[in-house]
This record gives C-alpha cells, structure tokens and sequence, in this order.
C-alpha cells in the first residue's frame, strides 16, 4: 500500500471539511470540547464511510456518481451558505446570534447536510482508491478508509480551534463570512466537476 500518497489523498479529500470547521469555528463564540469533537466526528466518519461505499459501488457506479456528486455538493452548501447569511442579517442581539450560529447542540440535519456535502467527492475516489493506494483487499481498503476518516477528524478538530480563533477578530462578520465560504466551497467543487474533470 502506497502510505505517501493515501495521505496525500487523505488531506486533499479533507480540505472542504478543514474549511467548514473553520467556518463554524469562527461563527461560534463558545467552542467547546463536546462541540468540535461532535463536528470533526461527524466529518471523519463521512470521509470514512463515503470511500468505502464508492469501493463497493466499483467501476459500474462510478460514471453515475461524478455525474451527481457535484450537484449534491452545490446544492447543499449553497442552502447551508444562504441560510447562514439570512441568519446574520436578522438583528438578533450578540448572544442569541452566536448561540443561533454555534449551533452547540449542532442539530443533526445541518451536520449530515455539512458532512454529506463536503465528503461527497470522497464516494467517486473511493472507486480508485484500489488502483491510486494498492487497496485491493478488503483488510487494505479498511486501513485506507481508516486513515481517511482519522486524518480528516484531526484536521477538522483543529479547523474549529483555528476558526474561533480567527472569529474572535471578525466578530459580528464572522456568520457572513461563514455563509460566503460554504457558498464558495459548493461552487468550487461544482465548477471542478464541471469543467476541470
């Protein structure tokens, strides 16, 4: 199995996850342990389980899923985004706003949809996982998916601590500058699948 280059792989699937746990970092005034430990599971699990599926789909469902994966994203981040600025803009006082935008319960629909979202690339990559690592063996996919899933919750526990560190200097702004990332995070990965794939 190629370690180099399943890290590699690793850290690139987990930088639209990096950049939403930043995100609610920032957005967040009261990070707690329970909240990002909460956020990064849920998006290590989802960068875990997506390959996994995509190895078991194989090669006959890989044209299907690079030709919805993109919209999927899009879509989701994009009502994420929106929702995230119409929030900022209701003229809620400090408090009630960040404990709106943090989210500390996360509610389960917004963390799938954020999960679901930034780990849907991750379904079509886990169909060339065995040619790009040499996970050709069930035991050498679960150590591949394993690495995936545990090298994205680190990154994105980290992303949190970064975000609210970045979020205590944007303040106010920071639930806009969330709901303009997560939009241009869908945009991206709809642009790439549409014309750099």
């Amino acid at each position: 199995m190629d370690i180099l280059s399943l890290i590699g792989i690793a850290v690139g699937l987990a930088m639209d996850a990096f950049a939403v746990s930043v995100t609610n970092g920032a957005v967040c005034q009261k990070v707690t342990c329970k909240f990002a430990v909460k956020l990064a599971f849920s998006f290590g699990f989802f960068q875990l389980l997506m390959p996994a599926i995509g190895w078991l789909v194989g090669k006959a469902g890989e044209e299907f899923i690079s030709s919805i994966d993109h919209w999927i994203a899009l879509l989701l981040l994009l009502y994420i985004g929106i929702q995230m600025l119409l929030e900022s803009r209701k003229g809620q006082d400090e408090e009630e706003a960040a404990e709106a935008a943090c989210h500390l319960d996360v509610p389960l629909k917004t963390l799938l949809a954020l999960s679901v979202a930034t780990s849907i690339d991750a379904l079509a990559t886990g169909v060339i996982l065995p040619s790009a690592v040499g996970a050709s063996s069930v035991e050498r996919m679960l150590i591949a998916v394993s690495v995936i899933g545990l090298i994205t919750f680190f990154i994105c526990l980290a992303g949190v601590y970064v975000g609210k560190k970045f979020g205590t200097l944007l303040s106010k702004k920071a639930e806009i500058a969330g709901g303009i990332v997560l939009i241009a995070i869908g945009l991206k990965i709809f642009i790439e699948h549409m014309f750099f794939s």
